[in-house]
């Protein structure tokens, strides 16, 4: 969005014809809206721009849920947003630290800065950018405990605020950064505040571990079984004890796997009757040993993120299977023992072997009226595959 589009959306009537809008749907007829809206006398350019932001509203509500029907969004914006209800657990730690005055430095629309205005928490949002801040200064109107400033992070005067949060961006227009002291605020900048202020920095979960400094807290965030995020904790946002976690967040709600470092690889085994695929957010963090342990069960190979276990357990951590059948991984043997099963709708996982799942389901031709899983992987010096169900 640029700043006419902005305009456009924030003139007299701009909102209102934003707001009367259908609900939008992926099948919508977006000529004949056009169209429509033209023919009713609207201006091409406020057409363009209620029509661009009933597509971003319809897109947000993944991460925002109602609350993205009386919110506006730039298309970066929306893509490196936090989701709310991961926002709300980062508004969370800041309220139990007893921090009453937050500055989100590259606020970006404002997510997290929602978040922690809903918990009457003072925020002071600051964005560089001059249209993403004015959307974020729309989306947190509401609450009159948040302001937000058109400033530079790196620069602006925190006199007085007793907690800073930074999300920096990642991103130059549809380039992606890869310099951390490319970022904005850089990472330098973002881990240097932790200093003087308690401090929490989003990153993308895929980062060098290398880069996370040893006294801060790393925290591995998934929903949905999707690891969105990792976040870094300073001062007295992070845990004493802890330096590793998982969080996970999903229909169970929210749980969490937490260490003092990366844990120890499990013992392996003989496969058993169970075998458990970890979240992503429990790899991540390196937690996978002491997530064995737990459910009492062991790893098929040591690189490799697959447990196994004599015993069905219910784990927030991981999604669980029931071993049918152990066969070699050969395609005749598994293309039969599909056939057996009359198994047509077939998933396929793989770890620790060199293989592309849609070539290979491709090249078993599955046929049948049921549904199956495969897992491919090594276990020991021999490259297996598994026919599972799910529990």
């Amino acid at each position: 969005m640029d700043q006419a589009e902005l305009r456009e959306l924030l003139s007299p009537g701009g909102l209102t014809l934003l707001d009367s809008l259908p609900a939008w749907q992926s099948t919508s007829d977006v000529v004949r809206t056009v169209a429509d809206l033209r023919k009713a006398g609207h201006s091409p350019a406020l057409v363009a721009a209620v029509v661009s932001q009933a597509r971003l509203r319809a897109k947000a509500v993944a991460k925002f849920g109602p609350f993205a029907e009386s919110m506006l969004f730039t298309e970066a914006g929306l893509e490196q947003a936090t989701r709310l209800s991961v926002a709300a657990q980062h508004a969370g730690r800041f309220q139990r630290a007893g921090v009453t005055w937050v500055a989100d430095l590259g606020c970006g629309i404002g997510s997290d800065a929602l978040a922690l205005a809903a918990l009457d928490i003072e925020v002071t949002a600051v964005d560089r950018d001059e249209v993403t801040a004015a959307v974020a200064a729309y989306n947190l109107a509401p609450w009159s405990n948040a302001r937000v400033e058109h400033a530079d992070a790196e620069t602006f005067d925190l006199t007085g605020i007793g907690g800073a949060y930074l999300d920096p961006a990642r991103r130059d227009g549809a380039k992606r950064l890869k310099n951390p002291a490319d970022w904005s605020p850089s990472l330098d900048f973002a881990f240097g505040l932790a200093s003087s202020l308690p401090t929490g920095v989003k990153l993308g979960p895929g980062i060098d571990r290398d880069l996370i400094p040893p006294d801060a807290e790393a925290q591995w965030v998934s929903v949905d079984r999707e690891v969105v995020e990792l976040s870094v904790w300073f001062g007295s946002l992070a845990r004493p004890g802890i330096r590793r976690a998982a969080l996970v967040v999903g229909e169970h709600g929210t749980a969490e796997l937490v260490a003092e470092a990366d844990s120890a690889d499990a013992s392996t085994g003989s496969l058993g009757e169970y075998i458990y695929e970890p979240d992503g957010a429990v790899i991540r963090a390196r937690l996978i040993g002491d997530l064995a342990r737990n459910i009492d069960g062991r790893m098929v190979e040591p690189s490799i993120a697959y447990i196994t276990a004599d015993t069905a357990v219910q784990t927030p951590f991981a999604v669980g299977f029931r071993v049918l059948e152990e066969l070699p991984l050969d395609r005749k043997a598994i293309k039969r023992a599909l056939g057996e099963r009359e198994i047509g709708t077939l998933e396929i996982k793989k770890r620790g072997v060199d293989i592309d799942p849609a070539t290979f389901r491709t090249s078993l031709a599955p046929k049948g009226p049921a549904s199956g899983t495969l897992i491919l992987t090594r276990i020991g010096q021999h490259r297996r595959a598994l026919l599972v169900e799910r529990l």
